[in-house]
């Protein structure tokens, strides 16, 4: 006698959600579950050609510092999780899940480490972003290759920390001939501290700490009268509205799925912004180029040249009194 899956136990699954009698219910719309399985595929031919060109720019041919570390660290996450989608659109192929257990709960984990890593580093790159504007003198004197390498690793153990849970109630059982992965929540109360959990770790705490930043930042930038490009803070408030903008259908459809009763709309939202939301993580290497000044779209050398000016740590800003400021790693002055 087979298991069966509760009717509160979906969360994250490409490919079967739980119907009223206990039973793995396909995608109702075939050509739905044909555009997902082709985006992931798209998905995942972008993400690691995108972030593997960021990280062979950004970790073998640029010089190591704070902003290359930073960057760094994202186009790893994003490229991790990216190796892992051929998995899922194995998934969505083949109806059922052919990969057992272990990945059956390692696949959930890589998505919210990639989700939670990426928050965190956008996070820190924001904090790092204000100082440097804000307090440009303190910057100068304690922002350092070291320090920074040890934010990052403190960030990605905070990320697996927050991502273990995921993979307790990951379960695989046999439903109908077919293996199934799904989430079992043993209480409502575990359920329900996950996803409230995820929503504000993830997605509230994250976007009150960078609004208090960039406003800090927009004010100190309009009070000195910057007369240069800021190109630094336009690529990082696009991968940071791209990221806010590819989660929140994830986070509304979850609390939704939680909160009334789940509906084929529910669970054909969540499927759809699970997919929104793995697309962020091929986005950012093409926010890099195409926020650059002239790019060319036929070029692939202006490609990776527009990559790495990303990274250029000699981006300064001049203020109407002789204030220079860098968004990167060069001398931080104030000639008043």
């Amino acid at each position: 006698m087979t298991d069966q899956i509760p009717t509160d136990s979906y969360d994250y699954d490409d490919n079967f959600t739980p119907a009223s009698n206990g039973k793995p219910q396909e995608l109702s719309d075939n050509s739905q579950k044909a555009g997902i399985m082709l985006a992931n595929v798209v998905i995942f031919l972008l993400g690691i050609c995108g972030n593997g060109v960021v990280i062979w720019i950004a970790g073998l041919k640029m010089k190591k510092t704070v902003n290359t570390t930073w960057y760094l660290s994202l186009a790893f996450s994003d490229f991790i999780f990216c190796a892992c989608l051929p998995l899922n659109i194995i998934h969505i192929a083949t109806k059922e899940w052919i990969f057992g257990l272990f990945m059956c709960k390692f696949t959930s984990f890589v998505m919210f480490l990639n989700m939670f890593s990426s928050i965190f580093i956008l996070v820190v790159i924001s904090v790092d972003r204000y100082l440097l504007v804000v307090f440009p003198v303190w910057a100068q004197n304690h922002r350092c290759l070291r320090k920074a390498s040890v934010v990052v690793v403190v960030v990605w153990a905070i990320s697996v920390a927050l991502s273990i849970p995921s993979t307790i109630f990951r379960k695989v059982t046999e439903s109908n001939g077919m293996q199934v992965c799904f989430n079992h929540y043993p209480t409502q109360n575990s359920h329900l501290t996950l996803v409230v959990s995820r929503f504000v770790f993830s997605f509230v705490l994250p976007l009150l700490i960078i609004i208090f930043c960039y406003s800090f930042i927009i004010i100190r930038l309009r009070t000195i009268q910057l007369n240069r490009s800021s190109k630094p803070i336009r690529v990082m408030t696009a991968v940071i509205i791209i990221f806010f903008l590819s989660w929140l259908p994830y986070h509304v459809f979850i609390l939704l799925d939680y909160g009334v009763k789940s509906t084929s709309f529910i669970r054909d939202g969540i499927k759809i912004s699970v997919t929104f939301a793995s697309a962020n993580s091929c986005l950012n290497p093409f926010l890099y180029a195409f926020m650059g000044k002239g790019f060319k779209p036929k070029c692939w050398s202006s490609f990776l040249f527009k990559i790495k000016n990303t990274f250029d740590e000699d981006e300064g800003y001049t203020g109407s009194r002789g204030t220079t400021l860098s968004l990167a790693d060069s001398k931080v002055s104030t000639n008043v």
